[in-house]
């Protein structure tokens, strides 16, 4: 055999070898990618259960002293049960935390109407737990958002687009509940104001 041949299969050899690597790290960055999405994702589930696990008993703690809120009290007792029951999407799951906080603010406005409940040691430690929870939660939901970003952006990018198209590799939804609250403010102009 020639040189020119030996170079030849030496060239393409060392050309598939390459390929093959570049493929198994793409691969490998994408399986990496997927397991922290579903390790997040799991951190988020795990404090959302803290969450649910902590609203009966500030419900409990709320009932003696609110006995004209109790409609309110068992929407939110329902929507718990709902959005703890929800194994759906991040979006559809999202949806019902938006519904779950929108009861929690309500509860938290009409608080305001009864001081004796708010002196509370037992309600304030309950409100105490839910405020480092929520805290958590947020963490938890930056997290998880990064890695689906890391997860979408593998996926979309050349070569591990080709490599995550081949291996059935899928995008991943971000968790957003929308604050109706903080958007309808965002929509109003700043209004400043100079004493006179």
């Amino acid at each position: 055999m020639s040189i020119i041949v030996i170079c030849s299969i030496i060239g393409v050899i060392a050309a598939v070898i390459l390929i093959l690597a570049i493929w198994i790290g793409q691969y490998n960055g994408l399986v990496s990618a997927r397991n922290r999405c579903d390790e997040s994702w799991s951190d988020v589930q795990t404090e959302l259960k803290r969450r649910y696990d902590l609203i009966p008993n500030l419900l409990e703690t709320v009932k003696g002293y609110m006995k004209h809120e109790r409609e309110l009290l068992k929407e939110i007792t329902a929507m718990r049960e709902s959005a703890m029951g929800n194994q759906g999407t991040p979006a559809e799951q999202a949806r019902d935390e938006e519904k779950l906080n929108s009861l929690l603010d309500k509860l938290n406005i009409r608080l305001e109407a009864y001081p004796d409940l708010k002196a509370s040691s037992n309600f304030l430690k309950l409100q105490d737990e839910l405020t480092d929870t929520e805290d958590r939660i947020q963490a938890s939901l930056r997290f998880y958002n990064a890695n689906v970003r890391e997860m979408n952006n593998k996926k979309q990018q050349f070569p591990s687009n080709i490599v995550a198209g081949i291996h059935g590799f899928s995008e991943r939804q971000f968790f957003k509940v929308e604050d109706r609250r903080v958007a309808e403010e965002m929509k109003e102009p700043v209004k400043v104001q100079f004493g006179e």
